[in-house]
């Protein structure tokens, strides 16, 4: 209990200081995990990225790579958070600039991602960046492959689409702010015309809804 008031209070202290790059004043909440995170098939699953990953609130959700012998990646700028998670995910693989996603991938000599997990909005990037953060992650993930990402103020989906087939949207109600998840797979290279049909639902995530444990 004391170490998660500690976690809320030292993310606030960042927030304060920082706010356009964190966008929240608490970390994500358990049911926003679960529901980024709940539909991925980690059986399937060789190497897959995190980015921001903040205080390790979705990270304790993703299964441990000793345990799966999968790839974790995780790409945290702040160097306070990224020393806390080394602490907490020994055997997770760290960088600090998810910008040079690709750069990191090659030098882990790993080609492409299964699946990619973003707690980063659009409106944490400059117009430049967010259009390099675009690209990265779809040059770095395979054909199929996820992207799981959630926002708080509705306006990245006409962007996602462009890239992406949209699996489904659905609303975090439990989370402060509530949270708009977005849960999308990579277009093979033929699906890559706008004007491809895309399929989504929108669904509001309740406490019934969620498990609370794993």
């Amino acid at each position: 209990m004391r170490s998660g008031i500690r976690e809320r209070l030292h993310f606030l202290y960042k927030f304060l200081h920082a706010p356009r790059q964190l966008g929240s004043v608490t970390p994500s909440s358990r049911w926003l995990a679960k529901t980024m995170l709940d539909i991925i098939p980690w059986q399937q699953m060789h190497n897959i990225a995190e980015l921001g990953a903040g205080t390790g609130a979705i990270t304790r959700f993703i299964p441990s790579g000793e345990e799966t012998g999968m790839n974790v990646l995780l790409f945290e700028k702040d160097p306070d958070f990224r020393h806390q998670l080394r602490l907490k995910f020994p055997d997770r693989i760290f960088f600090n600039d998810c910008l040079r996603l690709r750069l990191a991938l090659h030098n882990r000599r790993l080609e492409k991602l299964d699946c990619i997990v973003s707690s980063l909005s659009f409106r944490n990037f400059s117009v430049s960046d967010r259009m390099l953060y675009i690209e990265q992650i779809i040059s770095s993930l395979k054909e199929g492959g996820w992207f799981i990402t959630f926002e708080y103020f509705p306006q990245m989906k006409k962007e996602l689409m462009q890239h992406f087939d949209i699996v489904s949207v659905k609303w975090v109600l439990l989370n402060f702010p509530p949270a708009l998840v977005y849960i999308c797979r990579k277009k093979a290279s033929t699906q890559v015309k706008q004007s491809d049909h895309i399929h989504s639902s929108i669904d509001v995530i309740s406490i019934s809804q969620v498990s609370t444990e794993r």
